[in-house]
């Protein structure tokens, strides 16, 4: 799982390649966590090269969406495929995020 982060004038953009299971979400979460605190950017997060998640990767993403919003910030998923966009409905979390 290969996970890269670009701080952006007014927004960071978080890319996630490869399977987001649970054997590689405790890197992917310590990688991750300072996004739990946004200081009011939104954030992109780019599925293009997402290829699976797992559980433990949804409760990263609805971490950073909660430190976001209490920032007045969003998150964005770009580009799901159809799969994860499954998992999100299924989960019902695809009405808490915006999706692109």
């Amino acid at each position: 799982m290969k996970t890269t982060i670009e701080q952006l004038e007014d927004k960071i953009l978080v890319i996630l390649e490869g399977e987001l299971d649970t054997a590689a979400a405790e890197e992917v979460d310590k990688t991750l966590k300072p996004l739990y605190n946004t200081n009011g950017k939104d954030v992109i997060i780019d599925c293009t090269k997402l290829e699976y998640i797992a559980s433990s990767g949804l409760r990263i993403l609805i971490s950073i969406l909660k430190g976001a919003k209490t920032g007045g910030s969003k998150v964005v998923l770009k580009n799901l495929n159809d799969d994860i966009k499954n998992v999100f409905r299924l989960t019902g979390f695809i009405s808490l995020f915006e999706l692109e």
